[in-house]
């Protein structure tokens, strides 16, 4: 692929996602291409439909989560430090809030998403193992925990606020959580139920009963 179709795809995939949180699945896809600033023509050739689209969102946004916990081991020898790290970059990659809102209208379990919503969970597991078993994160924070949390401060928030003041006070919030998540015996034991991924793979089963 040439370095100008390159960065014509990172653009459509950027401002599909950013469409798709903002309006849902059915966002114009002529507003996609007018904000990555080419034509519509383009991005149908790039996708040939919107399930495409949507598919090509998901799993580039999962594929990003992967990178960014491999390059949070990467640039902090920490454990702990490494997590927060994740954290920060998967609100800039926008995983916790795309693909809520494209979850009515795109198949996870094909197989190519199936595989990378393994891979990326089994590497969240063993960034999370690695910093509780270091002393660093608190023995009761769960893989949900950290997981619908993001998902909450991936919401946009009621009121007059720019993009620009959304996306700082996310960030801020995050390191709010951060701070609650490391180890500290004064700490009070957290309340509700604590969550691992089986858990959340069993009640996702038990709902398609």
């Amino acid at each position: 692929m040439r370095a100008d179709a390159r960065r014509n795809r990172g653009r459509l995939l950027k401002e599909a996602r950013d469409m798709f949180v903002e309006r849902g699945p059915n966002a114009s896809l002529e507003e996609i291409a007018r904000r990555a600033d080419v034509g519509i023509a383009t991005l149908y050739r790039h996708f040939v439909d919107r399930d495409t689209l949507m598919r090509a969102v998901v799993l580039h946004a999962l594929n990003s989560t992967i990178d960014a916990v491999e390059q949070a081991r990467r640039d902090h020898a920490d454990p702990f430090d490494a997590m927060a790290a994740y954290i920060h970059a998967v609100l800039e990659i926008g995983t916790s809030a795309v693909i809520p809102a494209l979850l009515s209208a795109i198949d996870l379990d094909e197989p190519e998403l199936k595989a990378a919503r393994i891979t990326s969970a089994r590497r969240v597991v063993e960034l999370l193992t690695d910093a509780r078993t270091s002393g660093g994160l608190r023995a009761d924070a769960a893989f949900a925990d950290i997981g619908l949390a993001l998902v909450r401060l991936s919401q946009k928030l009621p009121g007059p606020f720019s993009a620009e003041e959304q996306k700082a006070l996310a960030h801020r919030h995050a390191d709010l959580l951060i701070a609650g998540l490391r180890a500290d015996a004064a700490k009070p034991a957290l309340s509700g139920p604590a969550m691992e991924l089986a858990d959340l793979r069993q009640m996702v089963q038990d709902s398609e009963i």
